[in-house]
């Protein structure tokens, strides 16, 4: 390179380092395996860099960006690679594209994951409607979100099934599964929902919620019970199992807060 009155420059290592953004170690280590060597000396015996040294540098530094390994890069410069650049760039492009599309699965995975932490679940969006069908649905989580997600109960469900498995999940279905066929063995008995059987179907249910998602007081569990009734997608989830089960599992529910509190 040249100054201003058009005298030819050098630089040193530490000028070199600075201007092209790579370390007087790697500039050293450059030199030592013979692919950049300073072409000039001081008069302190300092290595000093001409211009046809920069252009060398500016190669070596664009093949190492594409993954070139230090000796590719020597033979590639010095015209004694076996293989034409072009077929080097273009094995170089095939393996850049193969770690764009690993690296594309790394960001879903991460997605899929930073998902399920935002959500408190453990569990993919397929893997909770695999479990539970529509009940966990975007909408309905939303819904839940917005009615419920500034009362205590809500943070206590969220604390505790940020927590848990598939395994976790898992065994959830199958003790609402054992509970509602609790309900439905009573309901198909012809037994009232004031039955022992049927109070203690809506007891289990309650202490089902309580230990696994949060505090629910018999009286409280009334106003899920009037729910099963007053929303359809609730009422639809007990219609589904047996018509007529939804009513049931609302007055069992009442009539065992009525009997834990004495009346």
């Amino acid at each position: 390179m040249t100054d201003a009155t058009g005298v030819l420059t050098v630089l040193t290592v530490g000028q070199v380092a600075e201007q092209y953004g790579v370390t007087v170690r790697t500039l050293h280590h450059y030199d030592e395996i013979g692919l950049l060597s300073p072409s000039e000396r001081s008069r302190a015996g300092y290595r000093l860099y001409t211009e046809a040294d920069l252009a060398r540098l500016q190669n070596v530094v664009v093949y190492r960006r594409l993954g070139f390994p230090l000796e590719d890069i020597a033979a590639l410069i010095d015209g004694a690679s076996p293989v034409s650049l072009a077929d080097h760039l273009r094995r170089q492009r095939a393996a850049v594209m193969s770690r764009l599309e690993e690296l594309g699965e790394l960001v879903t995975a991460i997605d899929r994951a930073l998902e399920r932490e935002l959500n408190g679940v453990n569990l993919t969006k397929e893997e909770q409607r695999e479990l539970f069908g529509d009940g966990f649905s975007d909408e309905y989580a939303a819904e839940a979100e917005e009615r419920w997600g500034g009362t205590d109960a809500w943070r206590q469900s969220q604390a505790r099934t940020s927590r848990y498995t598939r395994a976790d999940w898992e065994r959830i279905k199958a003790e609402t599964e054992e509970i509602n066929a609790a309900f439905v063995s009573a309901l198909d008995a012809g037994l009232p929902a004031t039955s022992t059987e049927a109070m203690d179907a809506a007891e289990q249910a309650r202490r089902h919620i309580e230990e696994n998602f949060y505090d629910l007081t018999p009286d409280f569990h009334r106003n899920l019970g009037d729910m099963y009734v007053s929303d359809p997608r609730f009422t639809r989830t007990y219609e589904d199992i047996r018509p007529g089960l939804a009513q049931y599992v609302r007055d069992a529910i009442h009539a065992n807060a009525d009997r834990q509190a004495g009346a």
